[in-house]
């Protein structure tokens, strides 16, 4: 006679449901997403998973066999991976990088899942056993999902995660047990989009209840689409990986004519990942608005070299440049200045800092004059938008940007 406990047949909803009322008293301002959310019963998914058109498959034993406190955390981070949009990231990150198959997947959701985890808990909301933290793969926290995909490979310290399975809302790619986008209960991607705006609603206007995590992602979430940052990302990529960008000579990998050549050892030319400096232009003329933007892009031009905020310094400038600032995390740069406009020192204080950036992205209403010698590597300028000049005279006009950057319209 077996002692193994029955596999229940039905799924306690009342459990789930009680769950999903703790998960919102302890995140109220992810109560919209949680309660959009629709319940599908399955014996096929492991624990709990969704997918992109917020659907979320439960496996009665997993509900049975887990405590309330743990639910309400899982239906947390069930609800995290959709607000995130990480099935769509995943999906562009797959295509650009040429990957594909269960076991590149299997690494977007533990990526995705170290994003969500990195400052999920707490508060309220219990660790549950056995989820992913970046610590465990021995990375540093407050990264998103495309940095620590850029971090990591399957191996020995990702063995404890091969059972991970956060559905097709998590990494993008199908389920066996998926409805799909013409099964009941599926919302529309205007439906997706609403939820999404109002939990972001809802975060800025309680500042102080939310994770810093949380605080970054309503602030993008906020954000009207922008055509032009495609244009942007673009256009950094395009100057990131021009011909000579990035590449230096080094003798730890002796050049291949070196054999032909005996006592003398020649340096080889290697690629490196291409540095990035930003010139914000912190003029009086430049409003709040603008400058809020720019942060913004600064996080949106890290993205387009892959998620290496360290390859991106930030020089804030108005008539004088200050201090040249890592990329850490953006909120954190302060902008300094206020007064008038002289783009040309923030030029000169990026190239002065080491190592030198490859790339000078300059974001700037354009009211400011120009370096007369093309700096060296590859200058973008995103221009924000003017309608006319009239700085106390009317027949004012900025000296047009140089025909050595490429200009960028932004807004």
């Amino acid at each position: 006679m077996s002692t193994e406990p029955a596999v229940p047949t039905e799924l306690d909803t009342a459990k789930l449901y009680a769950a999903r009322l703790q998960a919102v008293r302890a995140r109220p301002y992810l109560a919209t997403a949680l309660f959009a959310l629709h319940v599908v019963p399955s014996r096929e998914v492991p624990t709990m998973g969704v997918d992109r058109y917020w659907r979320c498959y439960a496996s009665p034993g997993f509900v049975e066999r887990t405590p309330v406190e743990d639910l309400a955390s899982v239906w947390v981070h069930e609800v995290s991976h959709l607000l995130r949009d990480h099935h769509g990231r995943s999906d562009r990150y797959a295509s650009k990088h040429a990957l594909a198959g269960r076991a590149e997947r299997l690494r977007m959701n533990i990526a995705a899942d170290c994003e969500i985890n990195d400052d999920a808990y707490g508060d309220g909301l219990r660790f549950p056993e056995g989820a992913v933290h970046p610590e465990a793969l021995g990375l540093g926290a407050g990264q998103v999902m495309e940095e620590y995909l850029s971090r990591f490979r399957l191996g020995h310290f990702t063995e404890a995660f091969a059972w991970l399975d956060c559905g097709s809302g998590a990494d993008g790619l199908d389920r066996p047990w998926d409805l799909g986008p013409h099964g009941a209960h599926a919302l529309s991607e205007q439906e997706r989009e609403l939820v999404r705006f109002r939990v972001a609603q809802g975060i800025s206007g309680r500042p102080g209840r939310a994770s810093r995590g949380w605080k970054r992602w309503a602030e993008d979430a906020l954000q009207p689409p922008q055509p032009w940052r495609e244009l942007l990302g673009g256009a950094i990529r395009s100057a990131a990986t021009a011909p000579g960008v990035g590449q230096d000579y080094t003798y730890g990998r002796p050049a291949r004519r070196s054999v032909s050549l005996p006592g003398i050892i020649l340096p080889s030319l290697r690629r490196r990942p291409p540095r990035v400096s930003v010139v914000i232009d912190t003029s009086g003329s430049v409003s709040d608005a603008e400058l809020g933007a720019a942060l913004i892009e600064v996080a949106a031009i890290s993205q387009a070299l892959g998620g290496r905020r360290d390859l991106v310094t930030v020089v804030p400038c108005d008539s004088s440049a200050h201090l040249v600032h890592p990329l850490c995390r953006g909120e954190g740069i302060p902008l300094l200045g206020g007064g008038g406009t002289d783009l040309r020192a923030g030029f000169a204080k990026a190239l002065r800092s080491g190592p030198k950036p490859d790339v000078i992205v300059a974001l700037t209403d354009g009211q400011t004059p120009w370096p007369k010698e093309r700096p060296p590597g590859r200058t973008v300028v995103g221009l924000f938008p003017r309608g006319g000049y009239d700085e106390d005279d009317p027949s004012y006009e900025p000296d047009p940007v140089p025909d050595w950057a490429r200009v960028v319209e932004i807004g």
